[in-house]
């Protein structure tokens, strides 16, 4: 019986009989020699069957096989440096594990709807497989720049009583007899509340907004990482994040060149996402926007045309930092050399994929806190538990929210932040 291998391991067998199962991607023949594309989720290997040299019914297999059927394949490894992975394999037997019939996503160009309506057989593609892979490899990548400089992980709960961020774009559900929760925006509350314990702490996990937004950079479900740490200041928070920020995109071009060239991305616009990174405050920000023709007002958010404008001519990420107090949370810090903003940052990926990062020294002021909670309206029973870390002990401290998909988008050069997610949820899908 020959020892069943993944094709990724195959490099290192060259001369050697084994056993490869996968999925059929592409099938070819000249009548006497005839060749199979297959995968198998660690890469892709091409099976070559010469007619004369197996049994008629291992012939009439190969014939049968259509797209995605799930094969085992028995042949003899062969260096060929034309093959994907370097090498090929001998097919000397085929057997069907799973047919295949009709299936839907074929070569011929489909439409978005159709292909997100069947996005459990779209995930197959090979651009699809590379997105994946490096989603794989910046989440991998995020937990272990964490790791190695000391942060401990801090589950955060997904229903909460408390809002981290806008009231009006929540999830809300009754709660047994104790009211309404919500499905949490934000872990940040709760790391906070660890960082005391632990100091340098980060959750990790699905957060949701009812956003009715409809473009390419919104999701109503979506994966963030939320670092906290004590006695961090605004200007070590954004320390913090160029540094992430540069790490998670070198570990990216050095391990995930083969996707990155399946996905056609210009890597060299990554190549140049080193720290430091820019950082303009936000007055200085709405006289640049205004220069360059938006109609921006102090005070106001900003928009994504104005990110946009602003970091599209940057090689690397952009830092605008002091957002007016109105435009952003009640946590934000005051800040103390200008009373109407706030110590904060939004990190504003080039090429027009607007903020990946946004972030903040946390109001550490009781008094100052709890009035913030009364000025927008927010039930200050269910921050009890949040005030009480100002209450005992408090202390400088700051952190910032990275959302996944963005970074996948901006790194991969997706079109839509749907692409970077196995299974989408927008304002119009919740299927499959």
């Amino acid at each position: 019986m020959p020892t069943r291998l993944q094709i990724s391991a195959l490099a290192d067998s060259p001369g050697t009989t084994v056993a490869v199962q996968g999925w059929v991607l592409t099938t070819r023949s000249s009548g006497k020699i005839a060749f199979v594309v297959i995968r198998d989720g660690s890469g892709y290997l091409q099976g070559v069957l010469a007619k004369a040299e197996v049994s008629d019914e291992t012939w009439q297999r190969f014939q049968s096989l259509t797209q995605e059927s799930c094969v085992r394949l028995v042949g003899e490894v062969r260096a060929d440096q034309r093959s994907p992975g370097g090498v090929e394999l001998a097919v000397r037997e085929v057997e069907i594990l799973g047919p295949s019939a009709d299936f839907p996503i074929t070569p011929k160009e489909h439409g978005t709807p159709f292909l997100l309506d069947h996005r459990h057989l779209w995930l197959r593609s090979k651009r699809q497989v590379a997105i994946m892979k490096i989603r794989h490899e910046i989440i991998q990548g995020i937990r272990d720049f964490f790791h190695e400089r000391g942060f401990f992980l801090v589950d955060t709960p997904i229903l909460t009583g408390s809002i981290g961020e806008s009231g009006g774009t929540l999830f809300e559900t009754e709660y047994f007899d104790l009211g309404k929760a919500y499905l949490a925006q934000t872990g940040q509350l709760y790391v906070e509340a660890a960082c005391a314990a632990l100091g340098k702490v980060y959750c990790f996990g699905p957060t949701f907004r009812a956003e009715k937004s409809k473009t390419r950079r919104h999701l109503t479900e979506f994966w963030m990482v939320e670092p906290e740490v004590a006695f961090n200041t605004s200007d070590d928070n954004m320390r913090l994040q160029e540094e992430f920020i540069a790490a998670v995109v070198a570990r990216v071009l050095d391990r995930r060149a083969e996707e990155l060239k399946e996905l056609e991305r210009d890597t060299s616009k990554l190549a140049t996402v080193v720290a430091p990174f820019p950082r303009v405050s936000y007055s200085e920000a709405v006289e640049l926007l205004k220069a360059r023709g938006s109609s921006v007002t102090w005070g106001s958010d900003l928009g994504a045309e104005d990110e946009t404008l602003l970091a599209t001519d940057r090689d690397r990420p952009i830092f605008v930092y002091n957002y007016p107090r109105a435009a952003k949370a009640f946590y934000m810090k005051e800040n103390p050399d200008d009373p109407r903003t706030v110590l904060c940052d939004d990190c504003l990926a080039p090429e027009g994929y607007g903020e990946i990062i946004g972030g903040s020294q946390r109001e550490d002021d009781h008094d100052r806190l709890l009035a913030r909670i009364r000025e927008q309206g927010l039930p200050e029973k269910a921050y009890d538990w949040y005030l009480d870390l100002r209450k005992y002990g408090t202390f400088v401290h700051s952190g910032f929210g990275l959302g996944v998909e963005r970074t996948v988008s901006w790194i991969c050069g997706l079109e839509h932040i749907r692409e970077a997610i196995a299974f989408p949820r927008t304002i119009y899908r919740i299927t499959p």
